[in-house]
């Protein structure tokens, strides 16, 4: 079996077809292409591609299989939006692209905050796995059925094991 190469590099706005296709395929209310470029416009985010079957960086090639979009409010960052194409999954795409998310924001001496589906075991699982903690709850947060997400940060706190350091913290979440 054949080894797949990845690389993991800045999104760029010609990904957006590829992006939009993926978007499409992984969620149920996917964001459209407005919400992509704004995102992208903004020069402090992080917006990260995960490709396989890259050549070496800058040759192109290679076809997108995850993305992940974060934006930088004041000291906090916001995980806004993750997604891996279906036919992808569980290949530790979305892992690559955590890991490379976090080293870009600063690793341990950063905030960083998302929200996620209560009902979505296997990525709570993920995140946990990379220190966020549940410290919050959104009620009906999902348009398409109505949904809670938890609000979930990484903090030193949240790596120490405690939400000493998350805003407006309400444990027992998880």
């Amino acid at each position: 079996m054949a080894t797949t190469a990845l690389q993991i590099r800045r999104l760029a706005y010609s990904d957006l077809p590829q992006v939009i296709a993926i978007e499409r395929r992984a969620f149920p209310t996917p964001w459209s292409l407005a919400m992509f470029v704004l995102e992208l416009s903004k020069p402090g985010g992080v917006c990260l591609a995960a490709v396989k079957d890259a050549r070496a960086p800058g040759e192109g090639g290679g076809r997108i299989a995850a993305y992940c979009i974060c934006s930088r409010y004041d000291r906090i960052w916001h995980l806004m939006n993750i997604a891996v194409d279906p036919a992808h999954q569980r290949q530790g795409l979305a892992s690559a692209l955590l890991r490379e998310l976090l080293h870009r924001v600063g690793e341990e001496d950063s905030r960083v905050t998302l929200e996620v589906r209560r009902s979505n075991a296997g990525a709570i699982a993920l995140y946990e796995s990379f220190g966020f903690r549940a410290a919050g709850l959104r009620r009906r947060y999902y348009q398409d059925n109505g949904e809670d997400a938890l609000i979930m940060w990484r903090t030193r706190g949240t790596l120490a094991g405690t939400l000493d350091d998350v805003p407006n913290a309400r444990g027992g979440l998880g």
